[in-house]
């Protein structure tokens, strides 16, 4: 009499155990590069605001299963590619040089990695630049024969200094000696004035300079090379995990949109989180910043990826070419676009930087010319304020300073490339109607100079200039 009440038991403990044993949990572990702080989008902000919990499904075959989210950073894109070839990361953010060698790597392995999305980059180039010490007399990269300048070999920088060498007809043997320094050894280097110049990604072109111990002389725009930092999976992951590959571009996507509205309260967040200051995370995340965050897969992106690689070979870095069409794949971004409720296509043909939809916070005139802006942001206030003009800036620098506030740092535009600059580090030109105008270099002012008229001036010989006119 008692066998069927025990018959129900048994078959009721089976079956809790066929469903533990049937649920699954997964691992998400993702690399990152926290201090590269364009790939902020598809890592530190993602981790930081848990956006990745939020898209990772749970329904139909991913009904009762438990996530297991892994956030490793690193310095570079080689750990992470050795991380992924160990079976220790499912995703990795890095350069474009660093991208392909993951996939040499992966293919050596027996294995395959897709690169799934861009993340942050530059169709022109910028991002990459050469510095030299503050107290060097080289202003140009021209003045750099002869002369030692390291860089981080087999890097995407890399690549932007054998372009530059090529570019002057020099012989990157003879002409220049160039040695391998990473970042972390190059700042003190270029303080000691050991070396001439440096050439790096980012953010460090603009980060030494803005620390006071070294000055911009070559942006990557100069030499029209397009970058890239994006995200790469492991191909068998994401054929097994295909949902989750497209929620972690939601996330991203959603990481982008909220930095898009609030470049100042997450440029402090990275700040925070990397020690990467705050006005250096703006340049790259404000509005008409030096780089676009875009999550499209553009020709120029596809070309750089692919440049990369027979620079790779060039160098002897690896003697193993990629199928660029397999090895970048836009199936998962589209998908991530689609549920978004994004135009991918559309997003695909925009080459305009982060606009500025804003007044001049001096006079309420419309900000129209994108190549005159200037703007500043006082110690201690969370928003940047916006104005049409480098002139009408200077004037609020001065008022805020009557106030007894200060000056956390004064950007502007270089009139020809349309880079975001650090005012204090630019050169201007103001011509004799009053108009003026910034640049990177000393050279490209001398030639606004000519061509337009006016005089070549210092950061503080133009607020001079401007404020002695009213």
């Amino acid at each position: 009499m008692r066998i069927q009440p025990l018959l129900a038991t048994f078959m009721i403990t089976a079956s809790f155990a066929v469903s533990a044993a049937q649920a699954e949990t997964i691992r998400v572990a993702i690399g990152t590069q926290d201090a590269t702080i364009n790939t902020a989008t598809g890592g530190l902000i993602i981790r930081e605001e848990k956006l990745l919990e939020k898209y990772l499904p749970h329904d139909g075959k991913y009904k009762d299963v438990t996530y297991d989210i892994q956030w490793k950073n690193f310095t570079s894109g080689a750990p992470i590619t050795n991380e992924q070839i160990a079976g220790k990361l499912d995703f990795g953010v890095m350069a474009d040089f660093p991208g392909v060698l993951n996939g040499v790597a992966h293919e050596k392995a027996g294995r395959k990695s897709i690169f799934i999305t861009v993340l942050q980059g530059s169709v022109k180039g910028s991002g990459n630049g050469v510095v030299v010490p503050a107290g060097s007399p080289i202003q140009s990269f021209s003045e750099l024969k002869g002369k030692t300048i390291s860089v981080p070999f087999a890097s995407t920088a890399h690549a932007l200094l054998l372009r530059a060498v090529a570019a002057q007809g020099w012989d990157p043997e003879k002409d220049v000696t160039i040695i391998t320094q990473a970042p972390e050894v190059a700042g003190p280097a270029l303080q000691a004035n050991k070396i001439d110049a440096h050439a790096d990604f980012v953010p460090y072109a603009e980060l030494f300079p803005w620390r006071g111990f070294a000055r911009k002389i070559l942006d990557g725009s100069q030499v029209t090379s397009p970058t890239l930092h994006g995200a790469l999976v492991d191909a068998a992951y994401a054929e097994k995990y295909p949902e989750i590959v497209v929620a972690y571009l939601r996330a991203a996507i959603e990481a982008d949109r909220r930095i898009a509205a609030e470049p100042e309260k997450y440029s402090e967040l990275i700040a925070k989180v990397t020690g990467v200051e705050a006005e250096v995370d703006y340049l790259f995340h404000g509005p008409l910043g030096l780089q676009t965050r875009d999550l499209t897969w553009k020709p120029e992106f596809r070309q750089d990826v692919a440049a990369a690689i027979e620079t790779l070979k060039l160098l002897k870095k690896t003697d193993q070419g990629l199928d660029i069409n397999t090895f970048i794949s836009d199936r998962y971004i589209k998908e991530a676009f689609k549920e978004a409720g994004l135009d991918y296509e559309a997003h695909l043909k925009n080459y305009e930087q982060l606009p500025l939809k804003a007044k001049d916070a001096l006079t309420g005139e419309e900000i129209k010319d994108p190549k005159r802006v200037a703007q500043i942001w006082i110690k201690d206030e969370p928003l940047v304020h916006h104005y049409a003009s480098a002139e009408n800036a200077f004037k609020a620098a001065k008022a805020f300073e009557a106030e007894g506030k200060s000056i956390r740092v004064f950007y502007a535009q270089d009139r020809e490339s349309g880079i975001k600059l650090l005012g204090a580090k630019s050169w201007f030109v103001r011509t004799d109607s009053g108009e003026v105008s910034a640049f990177l270099l000393k050279e490209s002012a001398d030639g606004w100079a000519k061509n337009h008229g006016g005089k070549v001036l210092d950061y503080n010989g133009a607020r001079a200039a401007v404020l002695a006119s009213n």
